[in-house]
């Protein structure tokens, strides 16, 4: 149900889907850090930077799926 609730609203929600996109950079760009054997300074500011716009983005995600559900209960 999940996955066709992101699959519905990545084809038909412009906000969801750069959200989408958004949190699937930050997250690549994370793994990229973790890669590392030592962060510098700025890295470390960064990550904790990137980590929290990825949870932006998901809260975000899971809000707009919220209401499509909501909504989509209203109509059944």
């Amino acid at each position: 149900m999940v996955d066709s609730v992101r699959e519905q609203l990545l084809a038909s929600h412009e906000l969801f889907r750069r959200l989408a996109r958004e949190h699937s950079t930050y997250s690549e760009r994370l793994s990229s850090l973790i890669e590392k054997r030592y962060l510098s300074e700025d890295e470390k500011l960064e990550e904790v930077r990137l980590k929290k716009l990825k949870l932006k983005a998901k809260d975000e995600m899971q809000m707009i799926e919220q209401e499509f559900r909501r909504a989509q209960s209203q109509v059944a």
